[in-house]
């Protein structure tokens, strides 16, 4: 492992360097050496320094997980252009608004979606170069120069450029999943990359024996600093693929001879409810990390598959705050705070609380530039999630007098009710437990007598049949009366981020539907 390098740029050249013609990342279609890698850079870089790009500039990348955007990455990185990788399911007042939001001077594009530039091309403040990965020809359009990504590589220099990048120097801005809210976006330096990679490869002990397997996208942080990163650490390879798919999840494992993946959102849960087949267990795979390990499946996922399971803690601003290791692992927890971060759990006062209590989880650094350097363009909400000197998570937990934390849930994911805090996450994780139920999701909706009440968004198992009163059966046995859901709403998919979290803001908004189920017009009755 690299220990003196902490800039994305010279990483990369020092894998060249050492192994130019060996594969770096396979694609389902294509492959990219380190030779291929650090020369396609090289090329990214001058391109953007004759469009007039420089250190501190923005440019955007939205583009499919290929090999373009890997280059695109590494291109933006040697010249000191902060990159913002985009959502490519943004489109009208929201892919604007994190453009203008960025100031962003350029933009590399997949060719299937122009056309929402195109729409929002009077709405663009900043933008005046767009490269398009898939494009045929150069289009002056009197705001902005629209060119063939293609064409410009094969025409460009391959020469390194001449620019100092710092490891505190602003490496990317990640625009949060959204998950409760309108997205902001975090400024992170080339050493916080570096520190969340690090921590990732400690806490797997990846070695270059391993494989990685990704299908998260590489606008998120997972697949880039807990995969990418973590394989020019660690010196292994990577196989990333653009979707996930259950079914044949373990024959892609045993084919690609994966020994590591990451897991987040509802992917072991999805993949522990397909049918069993008796090769399971007979698989490459040695150990996987990521967040929740749901207790319910945490022993059986293991002896089924049989893999080894760590948790980790984390957000796009800290990285990694906590890990579960697998030789010490605690069931439920997220784990202990790693070296670099001091983490507590704060009260509504911001005053520490004593083990086993419920409040928020803060965090700071003992080194610099490993957290975030604030929200770019966001002063206000820089300063307000930064109070008394703690960043404060938005997440509420409790740590036990091992100093093990406990994630309990967002805490606008904790529903009010006449007087009860209820966990969202402790319904949803009775509600996957039903055989007929592939994943859900429990909102607080706004209740007629003050306060909130519980609805319960739920996606059946296909060719599976299910009553709101069959499903509440199931809960009055499982959970307190009061959390039991009042309203019960079915729908064949529900909005997820592209790391696979549940959009909640958005079915706060839609709220209570025409097609919502409400006990309260039924003759049902919650046995007290």
């Amino acid at each position: 492992m690299y220990s003196g390098i902490e800039t994305f740029g010279e990483i990369v050249k020092n894998r060249a360097l050492l192994k130019p013609n060996v594969c770096f990342v396979k694609f389902e279609n294509d492959e990219l050496t380190y030779s291929e890698y650090h020369r396609g850079g090289n090329k990214v870089a001058n391109i953007m320094s004759s469009l007039g790009l420089a250190k501190s500039d923005t440019c955007a990348i939205m583009l499919p997980n290929c090999p373009e955007f890997l280059v695109a990455w590494l291109g933006l990185a040697r010249l000191g252009v902060i990159e913002v990788p985009i959502n490519s399911a943004y489109k009208g007042d929201l892919l604007a608004n994190i453009l203008n939001k960025a100031k962003c001077k350029a933009l590399v594009i997949s060719s299937q979606w122009v056309d929402r530039i195109k729409e929002l091309s009077p709405e663009l403040n900043h933008l005046r170069h767009v490269l398009v990965v898939g494009g045929k020809e150069e289009v002056e359009d009197g705001r902005m120069t629209w060119y063939s990504y293609e064409n410009l590589m094969s025409h460009a220099n391959e020469a390194e450029i001449d620019v100092e990048i710092k490891p505190s120097d602003p490496s990317l801005i990640l625009f949060t999943s959204g998950t409760t809210g309108p997205s902001k976006g975090a400024i992170l330096t080339h050493r916080a990359n570096f520190s969340l990679a690090r921590t990732a490869c400690d806490l797997m002990n990846y070695g270059p024996d391993d494989r990685l397997y990704t299908v998260f996208p590489l606008f998120h942080v997972n697949a880039r600093y807990t995969t990418i990163l973590v394989a020019l650490l660690a010196d292994c390879d990577v196989v990333m693929h653009n979707r996930f798919s259950a079914s044949n999840f373990w024959d892609i494992c045993r084919r690609e001879q994966i020994t590591c993946f990451n897991y987040m959102g509802s992917l072991l849960t999805i993949l522990m409810k397909q049918p069993e087949r008796p090769d399971d267990a007979d698989n490459p795979v040695r150990m996987i990390q990521g967040a929740p390990a749901p207790l319910e499946i945490y022993e059986d996922f293991q002896k089924r598959f049989n893999v080894k399971i760590t948790e980790a803690y984390g957000s796009t601003e800290v990285g990694l705050a906590a890990v579960n290791r697998a030789d010490s692992f605690r069931k439920g927890s997220c784990g202990k705070a790693v070296p670099i971060y001091e983490v507590e759990i704060h009260d509504d006062n911001d005053e520490q609380c004593p083990p086993g209590i419920t409040g928020e989880i803060v965090v700071r650094p003992k080194e610099p530039w490993v957290l975030f350097s604030g929200y770019y363009g966001m002063p206000v909400e820089t300063v307000k999630s930064w109070e008394n000197l703690w960043f404060h998570t938005g997440d509420s937990g409790y740590m036990d007098e091992d100093g093990y934390f406990y994630f309990v849930d967002r805490r606008k994911d904790v529903v009010r009710r006449r007087g009860e805090n209820i966990s969202s996450y402790e319904i949803e994780r009775v509600l996957n437990k039903h055989p007929k139920i592939l994943e859900s999701a429990v909102i607080g909706v706004p209740s007629e007598l003050s306060e909130e009440e519980v609805l319960a968004v739920v996606n059946v198992k296909d060719e599976e049949v299910l009553s709101p009163e069959e499903l509440l059966d199931f809960c009055q046995s499982r959970m307190a009366h009061f959390s039991v859901p009042r309203y019960v709403r079915f729908v064949k998919e529900l909005p997820r981020t592209p790391s696979q979290r549940v959009e909640k803001y958005k079915l706060r908004k839609e709220g209570v539907t025409e097609d919502t189920w409400d006990r309260e017009f039924t003759s049902y009755k919650v046995i007290r």
